[in-house]
């Protein structure tokens, strides 16, 4: 299986949010709701505009499959709003955000073929710092997933109207950081 990266944009949302109603789908169907819930998230107008803007903001990947979109990701400067509570790094940094894989090709290193590949282009920015959010409740398999790609667990935080949403900041260093460095 060929596995490329290209630049993606506005016309990839429909792929987009396929790929997270695949991993709804998969996720449900291993007993793990608690990550992104039990329907779809393309029937969430505040997901689709989230993947909409954070296009908007920052850079969108699609990897593809021997040219079929398999997963995808998105880098910005900044984690967002939702994240406000939590101390900024000091430094700056790319943030990334909607990783998602359609689940048919599971097992074959795409997504991890595409965070190596967000690590390249922040390093390429001159940019020492990657960071990305994510569910770390359950059994924590999505915090062992970052660390297994490079990632080292920081902050943790409590989301969703009751605060029963455990997350978790995984943080790759990139390049040695200065503060001289822009």
């Amino acid at each position: 299986m060929e596995i490329t990266i290209r630049d993606g944009g506005p016309d990839d949302i429909p792929v987009i949010l396929g790929m997270l109603d695949s991993c709804v789908e998969w996720l449900v169907g291993q007993g793990r709701p608690g990550q992104w819930g039990t329907q779809p998230l393309s029937r969430s107008p505040r997901t689709v505009e989230s993947v909409a803007r954070y296009i908007e903001e920052g850079r969108v990947f699609v990897a593809e499959a021997d040219g079929v979109p398999a997963a995808t990701l998105t880098i910005t400067d900044t984690p967002g709003a939702y994240l406000a509570h939590l101390p900024p790094p000091g430094e700056p940094e790319r943030y990334i955000h909607w990783l998602a894989s359609d689940r048919r090709f599971k097992g074959h290193g795409i997504g991890s073929a595409l965070l190596a590949h967000a690590a390249e282009e922040t390093r390429r920015a001159g940019v020492a710092l990657l960071r990305v959010d994510c569910y770390a409740g359950d059994d924590r398999r999505l915090v062992a997933y970052y660390e297994a790609n490079g990632f080292a667990p920081t902050e943790t935080y409590s989301a969703g109207a009751n605060g029963d949403w455990p997350g978790q900041v995984p943080a790759m260093r990139v390049l040695p950081w200065t503060s001289g460095r822009r």
